[in-house]
């Protein structure tokens, strides 16, 4: 074959940058990053024949390209969030665990988001849904880079509603006017009604769930529209209530196998579908959308848990507790993730490589043509190449760090090299019959070989020659991974807690509840007075 010509050599170079470039020459591409909640690996039909209730997003999948091996960077909820949108581990930004309604803290302030960064790139930026990194004072998201924020400041089971749909065990209502405060049930919050927020405005509390999963459609629609008619690009961070309890029955419900669980997955995917319908609209090709979850199932809820296809963590379940949710285990951080961007992302693809939603950062801020913060280190990639097919080399490394099942929180407990999974702690979380399983220090490290045992059910025999050969490389990477985080910029969270920074619409009713219309600057339930204090 002979050597190519200058004139060919440069169309082709001409040709990938124009695939490279953001938008083809259209300028900077807009971001919708779709955050499902406690989401099963095996809740997207593309990924697990079983599941029939997403063809919506089983579409997009077939429209872009389906990440099988892609993780949460944590197992619970307000760590993973925070490392979306840092790019960084919670043991770096800060944030090991959940925070609380009477948080005064939240993501450090100064660890700076994906929002700030975009912001500053000039980008339009919008949260709507859950937020659950905390919502006093400058921790509120209009603070962290957010234009506009609406929706629920943490988890939608953290505060009484007038319809409190599934749970297990199932919570009371709000109490009523007058009505005397009803016995305390653990794990039901029976005093303080769940807000609805618009920007620092709480329009509605206690939020009328049934109705959620169409104003988070109607108002990303709004944002979508408004950002298009400005002429700035847009980022648009879609955190669901989906698959969170409580659930509730969307009316009227879809015919499904899977009872309360099936018609609420079929309605996050026709939410999703929504999504994606309104950013088509506005120029096909122009946005790239990323569906992904926060974490994996929460077990203990049993039939209103997602699924975990095949990633069981066998070796767990025969001691007892749930390997999903605050696990590390697979079950636990391995999510369905979708990447769609048409003319930019393959169609029909399904990719393999080791990816993060640590990746979600550095890859969206690349795309933008903007920098990434200095002064700190990134444990996510920039993963482009991977999303426009021209490689499916993701990470050498990822660390798993414990999210509440075992050990303490934040520390790295497992990590993955190729297809090897190491645990150096080991624990099952609260299962659906009651159990735990306890804390385990395995020193030297449980190994699996996930490309032949995805179940995670038989380790290698620490005698077996394929120990041996991978043990070193284990061993140093755990080794240096440890060492970079000691070296770098370390931040920590604020956990104190203090009951008057509760958000409440009005301390005067019961539940802090709003009546008809009305609605309040976010003000905080104060302890033993009658004045409210204003968030900003």
């Amino acid at each position: 074959m002979g050597t190519p010509s200058l004139r060919a050599v440069l169309v082709l170079a001409v040709v990938l940058v124009g695939l490279w470039a953001p938008c083809g020459g259209h300028g900077q591409p807009n971001f919708i990053v779709i955050l499902a909640d406690d989401v099963g690996w095996g809740d997207l039909g593309a990924n697990w024949a079983e599941t029939k209730e997403t063809p919506h997003l089983d579409q997009l999948a077939a429209e872009g390209t389906r990440f099988v091996d892609f993780h949460s960077a944590a197992s619970t909820c307000s760590p993973s969030r925070a490392s979306l949108l840092t790019g960084r581990l919670g043991v770096r930004n800060g944030v090991t665990h959940n925070f609380a309604i009477t948080s005064v803290g939240g993501l450090p302030l100064n660890e700076t988001t994906l929002a700030e960064v975009l912001q500053e790139a000039g980008y339009s930026t919008g949260a709507i849904g859950k937020w659950h990194l905390g919502h006093h004072g400058r921790h509120h998201p209009n603070s962290r880079g957010f234009d506009y924020y609406f929706g629920i400041p943490y988890s939608h089971d953290m505060g009484c509603t007038d319809t409190p749909g599934y749970n297990l065990p199932p919570c009371p209502p709000c109490p009523q006017h007058g009505a005397a405060a009803r016995v305390a049930r653990k794990g039901c919050y029976t005093e303080v009604a769940l807000p609805l927020l618009e920007n620092v405005t709480i329009v509605q509390q206690p939020v009328a769930l049934g109705s959620l999963a169409t104003r988070y459609a109607e108002e990303a629609a709004r944002f979508i529209q408004r950002a298009s008619e400005s002429g700035r690009p847009f980022f648009l961070y879609l955190a669901l209530a989906h698959m969170h309890v409580p659930l509730w029955d969307p009316q009227p419900a879809p015919a499904s196998g899977r009872g309360i669980y099936g018609a609420s997955l079929s309605e996050m995917d026709a939410l999703v579908g929504r999504i994606k319908q309104a950013a088509d609209s506005h120029g096909k090709g122009n946005t790239l959308l990323w569906f992904t979850g926060d974490n994996g199932p929460w077990a203990q809820k049993c039939e209103l848990a997602g699924r975990l296809g095949p990633f069981v963590g066998a070796w767990q379940r025969q001691r007892g507790g749930s390997s999903a949710k605050q696990t590390t285990w697979e079950g636990g951080h391995r999510v369905p993730a979708v990447v769609y961007w048409p003319g930019h992302v393959p169609a029909k693809r399904t990719s393999r490589a080791l990816l993060s939603t640590l990746d979600i950062f550095p890859t969206l801020v690349a795309l933008a043509g903007a920098a990434l913060p200095p002064n700190r280190r990134f444990d996510g990639l920039d993963v482009s190449p991977v999303l426009f097919g021209w490689s499916d080399e993701g990470h050498k490394v990822l660390l798993h760090p414990n999210s509440g099942a075992a050990g303490k929180v934040g520390e790295i407990e497992a990590l993955r090299l190729a297809q090897y999974k190491a645990f150096y702690t080991t624990g099952g979380a609260m299962a659906c019959d009651g159990s735990t399983g306890p804390a385990e220090h395995h020193q030297p490290p449980l190994i699996f070989n996930l490309d032949r045992d995805v179940q995670e059910q038989e380790p290698l025999d620490v005698a077996s020659g394929e120990y041996q050969a991978v043990l070193p490389a284990i061993s140093r990477a755990y080794a240096q991974a440890l060492e970079d985080i000691a070296a770098d910029n370390v931040s920590v969270a604020d956990y104190s807690k203090d009951p008057a920074v509760i958000p409440c619409c009005s301390a005067q009713h019961v539940a802090c509840r709003c009546h008809g219309a009305r609605a309040a600057s976010l003000d905080f339930r104060a302890q033993r007075t009658t004045t409210p204090r204003l968030c900003l």
